[in-house]
């Protein structure tokens, strides 16, 4: 089994630990270059929500690229534990806040303030992810105003979601792992990657 690491940034090449056990499911080094070459530059200086964090990997990514905070969510005490300790051994501490908690149960909280990312990559075929789709839905002030909710998911558990606030706006497969992302409702004319669910393919 590969081991986890740092891809770019400032830890670049930092080997980060696992969670003990198979309760977790880490993004591959593929998908994270992928999601990070897809966000830019635009992570640098952002708020970025970690939920469902188990290594931490893609949050602290997200720190060695640029972004400001993030606070990372996880229930599972070995998980905030490894969590903790991949920030230590990459100097992020100060700049990330990890919080034993339920996620879901987080997202029935107000908000104290806004995040530019927040990314949602829970056990799979326990339909976490869209129940917290669907919590970002009805409260929008999770998301900055240009912000996007990203979903990384299994292929066979994608499904369409009924968002009145949110919208798809795009969708890459990588083997066995799907990104959704998702963004506030905005002008159709505005230059970016944006469409409709049905612009993208099932595969």
């Amino acid at each position: 089994m590969s081991g986890i690491r740092v891809i770019s940034g400032s830890a670049r090449g930092r080997r980060l630990k696992r969670v003990p056990g198979n309760g977790t499911r880490p993004v591959t080094d593929r998908v994270k270059e992928a999601l990070f070459n897809i966000i830019g530059l635009n992570v640098r200086g952002s708020m970025f929500l970690d939920m469902f964090g188990g290594t931490g990997s893609v949050g602290i990514e997200a720190i060695s690229r640029g972004a400001a905070r993030v606070i990372f969510l996880d229930n599972g005490r070995e998980a905030v534990n490894t969590i903790r300790s991949n920030l230590a051994l990459t100097g992020f501490s100060e700049q990330s806040e990890v919080v034993k908690v339920d996620a879901l149960t987080y997202l029935e909280r107000s908000p104290r303030g806004g995040f530019d990312y927040i990314y949602i990559a829970p056990p799979q075929s326990r339909g976490l992810w869209s129940a917290a789709m669907q919590l970002l839905d009805d409260n929008s002030t999770w998301l900055n105003s240009e912000g996007w909710v990203i979903a990384q998911i299994q292929p066979n558990e994608y499904v369409k979601l009924k968002l009145k606030s949110l919208m798809l706006f795009d969708r890459r497969r990588y083997g066995n792992t799907m990104l959704c992302f998702y963004c506030a409702e905005c002008d159709r004319e505005v230059e970016c990657l944006h469409g409709t669910q049905d612009d993208f393919p099932n595969s």
